[in-house]
């Protein structure tokens, strides 16, 4: 569950004043950097209004904001630590997620995903992906192979999320934290990621065990309560279907026809 942290985090996400900053310029649903401030506390974070998303043809108008909510919700359930502190609140262009941003903006986050030559793989790293450039040079996708990346890699499988690129995972000190959560949730199995370098691997035993404290909290009480909010009934049953089979079965999934595995662009 949150840390008292979190929930301190939550509630000044919720209540402050949310002051626009900038827009995030790479944003395809106009994502705003903004100030939440309240009292002798303030924050940066990213407010993502209902009122900006794109229509997509496999989610239904206006839920993106919702899912980001969900996602957290999820993560926070199992105590996999990776999605930031994140609300649903109304804001300067009305309903929207704001999620607490990590890092500094002035500065590069490091990554735990690489476009990289062969030859350039960090040691130790994971290819997931062969290919070329425009102008023809051979790169690979590679990931970190750390605990905390395969934390993530387990979230994803339980959250359904068809838009893991790269650039959405950043290192923090206390582990990995990953971004755009608004495509996942969904009832069709479409898992779209750059984390496949454990696919038909047992899943470890403190993963194993952050499903089945996620599917706990899923079942009954105030995480049931709000996600039903959220989500459709049948979109909850599906999750709740994607932890059991994960639990039955012990194994990272494997990608499947019929789908793309690897988001575009991978980063």
């Amino acid at each position: 569950m949150p840390t008292a942290t979190d929930a301190d985090t939550a509630d000044l996400l919720t209540r402050g004043d949310l002051t626009p900053l900038a827009r995030i310029a790479d944003s395809s649903n106009g994502a705003l950097l903004c100030e939440v401030s309240g009292g002798t506390a303030s924050l940066l974070a990213i407010y993502k209004p209902v009122s900006a998303e794109r229509p997509l043809w496999d989610y239904p108008d206006g839920t993106l904001a919702g899912r980001e909510r969900a996602a957290y919700l999820v993560s926070a359930a199992g105590g996999f630590g990776v999605v930031p502190p994140t609300v649903l609140r109304d804001g300067p262009h009305g309903l929207g997620s704001v999620q607490v941003w990590v890092g500094d903006p002035a500065e590069e986050p490091e990554l735990v995903v690489a476009v990289t030559r062969a030859q350039e793989v960090p040691d130790g790293w994971r290819i997931v992906l062969r290919g070329e450039t425009e102008l023809g040079e051979r790169v690979v996708v590679s990931h970190a192979d750390e605990p905390a990346v395969r934390t993530t890699a387990v979230l994803d499988a339980l959250l359904n999320n068809s838009d893991r690129k790269g650039g959405h995972l950043v290192r923090v000190e206390d582990g990995v934290r990953g971004f755009d959560h608004g495509v996942s949730l969904g009832v069709e199995p479409k898992l779209r990621t750059v984390l496949w370098g454990w696919a038909g691997e047992e899943v470890p035993e403190a993963d194993l065990a952050r499903v089945e404290d996620a599917l706990g909290r899923l079942r009954a009480g105030p995480v049931a309560d709000e996600l039903a909010g959220l989500l459709t009934a049948a979109e909850i049953r599906a999750l709740r279907g994607r932890g059991d089979r994960l639990v039955r079965s012990r194994t990272h999934p494997s990608p499947q026809p019929g789908w793309p595995s690897i988001p575009w662009p991978a980063m």
